[in-house]
């Protein structure tokens, strides 16, 4: 099946947005989850990896999970470049297949947004986890739909305390939210912003 991200796979790198905001999420992760170096971690909806390029040196092994064959084609091409030989990317739908493994932290970055049942994500992620494993989602707040504009079958962002319903429903415990970046567009009557928050909780 071709993604709709397919078509933006080779610029998506190009795009300093794109980086500034992995950089904001890594760092908030980082301040906010004990990560080591003997985790192993999963990427839900990895896209070409930035996030998981930038808190590459932080884990044992990074599993990379999207739907866009051609993302994974990039991730592939960096890896190459860079050397690495501790990723792994699959090419997997994990809301409608199954996917096995154990894992100390699954986190995703603006995906959420375009999953439309969230709970068979959120139960999966409880299982892939291990027991005290971190969940982090990195994902808007709340906006009117101009994110993505007319068109889009989606979720317009989350309130976050209906997301820590969900996440606590699964089974996950110390769940916490904060903002950590926000992105600025230019509007109609200047600039619009659309704040990111980073929910982290423990299986």
């Amino acid at each position: 099946m071709v993604s709709e991200f397919d078509g933006k796979a080779l610029e998506w790198d190009n795009n300093p947005v794109h980086i500034e905001r992995s950089e904001a999420i890594a760092r908030s992760l980082l301040n906010t989850v004990p990560l080591n170096k003997s985790m192993h971690a999963l990427e839900f909806g990895a896209g070409t990896g930035l996030l998981s390029f930038l808190l590459k040196d932080q884990f044992s092994s990074i599993t990379l999970m999207d739907t866009s064959g051609e993302m994974i084609n990039v991730i592939r091409t960096k890896m190459t470049h860079q050397q690495i030989t501790h990723m792994t990317p699959v090419d997997i739908n994990l809301e409608t297949e199954d996917f096995s493994g154990e894992f100390d932290i699954i986190y995703c970055q603006m995906v959420f947004h375009h999953v439309m049942n969230l709970e068979v994500v959120i139960e999966k992620f409880f299982r892939l986890l291990k027991p005290g494993g971190y969940v982090g989602i990195a994902d808007l707040y709340p906006e009117d739909g101009s994110f993505h504009g007319e068109g889009f079958t989606g979720h317009n962002g989350f309130d976050v305390q209906w997301l820590s319903d969900k996440l606590n429903t699964a089974g996950f415990t110390r769940i916490s939210h904060q903002q950590c970046y926000s992105i600025k567009r230019p509007g109609p009557a200047g600039i619009i912003e659309f704040p990111i928050f980073l929910m982290t909780g423990v299986r």
